[in-house]
């Protein structure tokens, strides 16, 4: 079950290619979400930019939204009636919504969509997505740095390139703090679910883990980690800090807001073109929230320094010398990796065990 939540307002005015909007007509922008914007992560901050587009503009902009709406067949369904509803720009906020992202704006072509994490595009389909392997190489540092039992638990959601990349990026930089890391890796084959999610951290907890890292959106890993205790945890996607100093020592935060409030006024504006943007810790798009006080303070310094290297292009997560799994190379020494490999990563570095499921 899913529950639909649209905001009335004034009608919209379909934007046709190249055509400003007239000052007293405002555009609509919809957004479609996997969870429910209480979710604490991902969708929360997704719904925290859809609520400053509102601040930015005010009345020259309705927003409506749809929370939880699965991947596939119930996702083109819900683009549909937004699309039908008279929306001017739609922003589908899951991988899993590209085909049927895809497929609806074939329908509507004087609708612009905006789809998150995906690789698709048209005349009237745009992707955006953030570098959150950026953020994986600094939790990596301080979880590598922290853990006593040297094993860190990953609760990994669905296993495509932008989950595998942020396991790797954080795989590589615990080890090369500590060369005795290992890592156990949990498949729940969800976004959100709090109980799996759980579920799964209190099994790598169960099994020695004393560090906990999530690519799935609820703070149920947090809740869990707290319950057990000496286990740290890292928010993901929104900054968890209720859980702070312990077990959330710092986190990745997604900031859409600056993108989203720049995609609506070029709409306004009749200069929406589509593109493809892929952003990171250096423009903002990626956030490190605070790291507390419960990380000892050169294991602080270390990972600022760290990101302030990312941040100014002086260094990058994949840079070799680094194998794949099976031993062959991957990077020669001082190599770094192409956008173009990362994007379709598939394959797990080298020192990590098990497969990647297909």
């Amino acid at each position: 079950m899913y529950r639909r939540t649209l905001l009335a307002g004034a009608a919209t005015l379909a934007l046709t290619a190249g055509a400003a909007f007239a000052q007293d007509d405002p555009v609509k922008a919809g957004f479609i979400y996997v969870g429910p914007i209480g979710d604490g992560g991902w969708t929360y901050e997704h719904n925290k930019a859809r609520l400053a587009v509102e601040e930015e503009f005010g009345d020259a902009v309705e927003t409506v939204y749809q929370e939880s709406v699965p991947e596939g067949a119930d996702a083109e369904r819900a683009i549909t009636q937004m699309a039908l509803s008279g929306a001017d720009i739609i922003f589908t906020t899951s991988f899993g919504y590209m085909d049927p992202t895809i497929a609806v704006a074939e329908k509507f072509p004087d609708v612009k969509f905006e789809h998150a994490t995906g690789y698709k595009r048209a005349d009237n389909v745009s992707t955006y997505s953030a570098r959150f392997y950026e953020g994986r190489a600094i939790q990596g540092h301080i979880a590598g740095s922290m853990t006593e039992t040297n094993k860190i638990g990953y609760i990994a959601s669905f296993p495509i390139p932008e989950v595998i990349r942020g396991i790797n990026s954080a795989y590589l930089h615990a080890k090369r703090v500590n060369p005795d890391v290992e890592f156990s890796i949990v498949w729940a084959y969800t976004w959100f679910d709090p109980a799996k999610e759980a579920d799964a951290a209190r099994a790598l907890i169960e099994n020695g883990a004393d560090v906990i890292l999530q690519h799935t959106d609820s703070t149920a890993p947090q809740a869990a980690a707290q319950e057990a205790g000496n286990v740290i945890t890292f928010g993901q996607a929104s900054d968890m800090s209720e859980f702070a100093p312990l077990p959330r020592v710092s986190s990745i935060i997604d900031d859409w807001a600056p993108y989203y409030i720049d995609r609506v006024q070029a709409v306004m504006d009749g200069t929406w073109e589509s593109q493809d943007v892929w952003h990171g810790i250096e423009e903002g798009m990626v956030g490190i929230g605070e790291i507390s006080d419960a990380v000892p303070e050169d294991v602080k310094a270390e990972a600022l320094e760290l990101k302030a290297q990312l941040a100014s292009g002086e260094y990058h997560p994949f840079t070799g010398p680094i194998n794949r799994q099976d031993g062959s190379v991957w990077l020669e020494e001082g190599e770094t990796a192409t956008d173009e490999t990362l994007l379709g990563m598939d394959f797990y570095v080298e020192g990590l065990t098990g497969d990647i499921p297909n």
